[in-house]
């Protein structure tokens, strides 16, 4: 089913990063092609070697790549994927997604995106249930986003 697809992966700040090197294995078992940005704050949480061993592609996180000044363009990337799946995605993030603050990669991928995005928040229950993250997810739902939450056991859910 995923065979040949092409799917960014976008990992923010959270604790709940150290599950994406999971994720990222079952979607290239299931024949998935991926490409993975990283916020700089994510790299605190799991390395890019990690993620761009497991991925099978450099993981991209500045606009210019350190190594070799190449430039990493987000329009080619949102036009390149099939399929967007940020995961953990912050309250931090979600704010920026939902206002258009475009001060990362990540979100400026995000704005090119001419695919369906799926959008898994990860944060504490006080700061998921504030009144502000809660417009953010409206926000976002309204740009036709997938919102997807854990349930109590533990399953994904939209």
């Amino acid at each position: 089913m995923l065979r040949g697809k092409k799917i960014v992966i976008g990992v923010t700040g959270s604790i709940a990063a150290y599950k994406i090197p999971f994720l990222i294995r079952l979607l290239i078992r299931e024949g998935a092609e991926l490409k993975v940005i990283m916020t700089p704050a994510a790299t605190d949480f799991v390395t890019p070697l990690t993620l761009s061993t497991l991925s099978k592609a450099s993981v991209i996180i500045d606009p210019f790549s350190k190594a070799n000044g190449e430039w990493n363009n987000h329009v080619e990337l949102g036009l390149w994927a099939d399929l967007m799946v940020f995961a953990p995605v912050t309250a931090n993030t979600l704010s920026k997604m939902a206002n258009g603050l475009a001060d990362n990669f990540l979100v400026t991928a995000y704005l090119s995106a001419r695919c369906p995005v799926f959008i898994v928040p990860a944060m504490d229950m006080d700061m998921y249930n504030h009144p502000s993250t809660q417009k953010n997810l409206e926000i976002l739902n309204s740009f036709g986003n997938v919102l997807m939450f854990r349930t109590k056991k533990g399953h994904l859910a939209r």
